[in-house]
């Protein structure tokens, strides 16, 4: 029976929120700093601003527990829930008072999208945005992308006692190493080698390419942190066609596709097992896609004028379908172009790519190639069966970090998570289309949000209608959730919502 939330879970609930939105204060103190540093000085007083809000409200929260308490399954659940939604009402408000949005609803949903690592903007004149709210943008993806739990616990903000309860409630089942704090100290810690060594190579090009040393140090550690975390944010409105360098989008396709590989993975070649890599399920899935994609791509967009030779297919089009596969949302081509000179064929090639997505346990969005790789899995045993002797018992096994067992629990979890994708991004479709537009851009977009994938048609446009603009930070909000967190806290509102029975109460 479906228990109802009581005014000590409100109270636990709201004490585990008011820490995050403490933490948020944090967040903002980086652009603060950077404001400070280069003189811009009414950016400086809206962070400083916005952090003494965070402060108050993330406080004030705090007060609310009332004696020390181990989080349930369905309070953490609940945390998680309205975490990501509660912190993009916090980070939305410097952005707002920016100037570069129409409304608040805009600058929501830019902070919707900066959390969940979705990085399609409604952001006004972007190529004059100022340092600190860049930084801020690239901040929200570097939490967000990480998780908003994952780094939480890597610092050490909630303690120990409620690590795993909170780790698993964000979607995340395996642990890098048994300890659930080491695990997230340890996805912080590669992350910080990886995008620091990034941001050096990138600088490194940026300042041959003649921009001044403080702007190619800023720009190459904005990228860094998108491409590895698979955001999508860009400091320029040309995203990645600005700056006209093979070399630069080599290396961001390096870094998108080391972003979609699971943590797990990345750790058991840091120990030195790269053997493991190799015979995983997920990279034998990630290469066999990745490839399909690729030759479909390129088949279909032999009769377009975008990619009509080789070496534009081999430069921008690889790009296109690792920045889609990996839901990084980067771009080398221009919208007008993605939706008028693309083919249909490639158009949704991009958009099935967006919809799989990477890695589970990755910083990338959509089903997960681990999913499609059980489901395969699973049809492959169904066919074993229907031909094996009835007195015979199937199994199939597979390495994921070791050797497992295929059982009729794992695929039950793969295809519900499976399903209440496609389903999502059916619903989305059918609300762009009830809106006006063509249902092929109607697809791409709802395809684009629900799996965080950030590549755009011009559906999402400042100033669009409010009831789509909604719909589609819902997707953003449920496709990060993984829809397991975000079913568990819609049930337990209207649970809690809805008034009992008097038999019910009776009893």
């Amino acid at each position: 029976m479906l228990q109802r939330f009581s005014l000590l879970d409100l109270r636990i609930i709201g004490h585990y929120l008011g820490t995050l939105i403490v933490f948020s204060a944090l967040l903002m103190a980086v652009p603060f700093v950077v404001a400070v540093i280069f003189q811009e000085w009414e950016p400086a007083s809206r962070y400083l601003c916005s952090i003494g809000i965070a402060l108050v409200i993330g406080m004030g929260l705090r007060f609310l527990r009332v004696g020390p308490a181990r989080l349930t399954r369905r309070q953490a659940f609940a945390v998680t829930g309205f975490a990501w939604i509660v912190l993009a009402f916090v980070c939305s408000v410097p952005l707002f008072f920016s100037g570069h949005y129409l409304n608040y609803m805009d600058a929501l949903f830019d902070g919707v999208s900066g959390l969940t690592t979705t990085g399609a903007s409604v952001i006004m004149d972007l190529n004059h945005l100022s340092y600190a709210d860049n930084t801020f943008r690239f901040m929200m993806h570097l939490l967000g992308g990480l998780g908003l739990i994952v780094v939480a616990l890597s610092i050490g903000i909630f303690g120990k006692r409620t690590g795993s309860t909170l780790y698993t409630s964000e979607g995340r089942s395996e642990h890098v190493v048994p300890n659930v704090v080491q695990t997230t100290q340890f996805i912080a810690r590669i992350t910080a080698v990886v995008i620091a060594i990034a941001t050096v190579l990138l600088a490194i090009l940026c300042l041959i390419a003649g921009m001044e040393p403080a702007r190619a140090l800023l720009q190459a550690f904005w990228l860094a942190v998108s491409s590895f975390v698979t955001g999508g944010f860009t400091p320029m409105s040309a995203s990645i066609s600005y700056y006209h360098s093979v070399f630069v989008e080599f290396l961001l396709m390096v870094l998108m596709i080391l972003g979609s590989v699971s943590f797990v993975i990345h750790a058991e070649v840091w120990k030195g097992r790269v053997g493991m890599f190799f015979r995983d399920l997920e990279t034998k899935t990630m290469v066999l896609w990745v490839a399909g994609l690729v030759a479909v791509f390129a088949a279909a967009s032999a009769g377009g004028a975008l990619f009509a030779d080789l070496p534009a297919l081999l430069r921008r089009g690889v790009f296109m379908v690792i920045s889609a596969f990996t839901t990084t949302g980067f771009q080398v081509v221009t919208t007008n172009q993605l939706t008028t000179v693309l083919t249909s064929g490639a158009f949704l090639t991009l958009a099935l790519a967006m919809a799989i997505g990477g890695g589970a346990g990755s910083t990338a969005g959509g089903i997960k190639l681990y999913r499609i790789g059980i489901i395969f899995k699973s049809v492959v045993q169904t066919v074993k069966e229907a031909l094996a002797p009835d007195s015979a018992r199937v199994v199939v096994d597979y390495n994921h970090v070791g050797r497992r067992i295929l059982t009729p629990e794992v695929v039950k979890s793969a295809m519900t998570v499976t399903l209440l994708y496609v389903a999502t991004y059916v619903v989305g479709v059918l609300v762009g289309i009830a809106h006006g537009y063509d249902a092929n851009a109607a697809i791409f977009e709802s395809v684009a949000m629900t799996s965080n994938g950030g590549i755009v048609t011009g559906l999402v446009t400042p100033g669009m209608s409010w009831s789509l603009e909604g719909f589609y930070i819902f997707q953003m909000w449920a496709g990060r959730l993984e829809f397991v967190a975000f079913l568990a806290l819609v049930v337990e509102v209207v649970a809690s919502v809805l008034p009992r029975r008097a038999g019910r109460r009776a009893r």
